[in-house]
């Protein structure tokens, strides 16, 4: 998993509140165990039309928004059914950070799980966030995840609060695999003393 130390990036506004995961990713782009290609259906039925076709005021389609790295987003986001599709799809359109007032916790649980830092604040500073987010392609935030801090354009800092776990897994590339594998040696041992005490296994 790649480590999250500081992102700098524009922040795309998302101005609804229940964004559940049928909506960061529709239902039927679940059939792929892949992690990688389901960004271009991020969003897929508020950013086409029934013909595929772009639909230009969707905030995503704005030029000053594709390149966007950060998202700030409504209270709930992420609810819903806890496909770990939903962020796949936000990690691989190239979204590393959420900032939102709440989200559902197997959501928010599966964005640690893939890269993605998820910031929970209170409602108003989210406000100064959006608005800061509606500056378009001069909507750059500075997260750094060390210092737990968000600098917007202006130079105003906002405070977040993370588990510790959760900051070290993320500032070293640690999803559970790689967690377990820290512990490597310790296994190799237990399965080669279990061999030899119970070859037969």
């Amino acid at each position: 998993m790649e480590k999250f130390d500081k992102l700098t990036g524009v922040a795309a506004p998302l101005n609804l509140i229940n964004i559940d995961t049928d909506m960061i990713i529709p239902k039927q782009f679940l059939k792929t165990i892949k992690r990688s290609g389901l960004g271009v259906h991020l969003f897929d039925e508020m950013r086409y039309d029934d013909d595929g076709q772009e639909i230009a005021d969707f905030v995503l389609n704005k030029p000053q928004y594709r390149d966007a790295k950060i998202l700030v987003a409504g209270d709930n986001f992420g609810c819903g059914s806890s496909r770990e599709h939903a962020p796949w799809a936000i990690a691989d359109f190239g979204i590393r950070c959420v900032i939102a007032p709440s989200f559902a916790d197997i959501f928010y649980n599966n964005c640690f799980k893939n890269g993605i830092l998820p910031i929970a604040l209170p409602q108003d500073q989210v406000d100064l966030l959006m608005d800061d987010a509606a500056r378009g392609a001069n909507a750059i935030l500075e997260i750094d995840l060390e210092a737990q801090t968000i600098k917007g354009p202006d130079g105003g800092t906002i405070s977040f609060e993370i588990d510790p776990f959760r900051k070290h897994c993320l500032l070293n590339g640690l999803d559970e695999v790689g967690l377990t594998l820290q512990q490597e040696d310790k296994i190799t041992q237990f399965e080669a003393a279990r061999e030899n005490a119970q070859p037969w296994l």
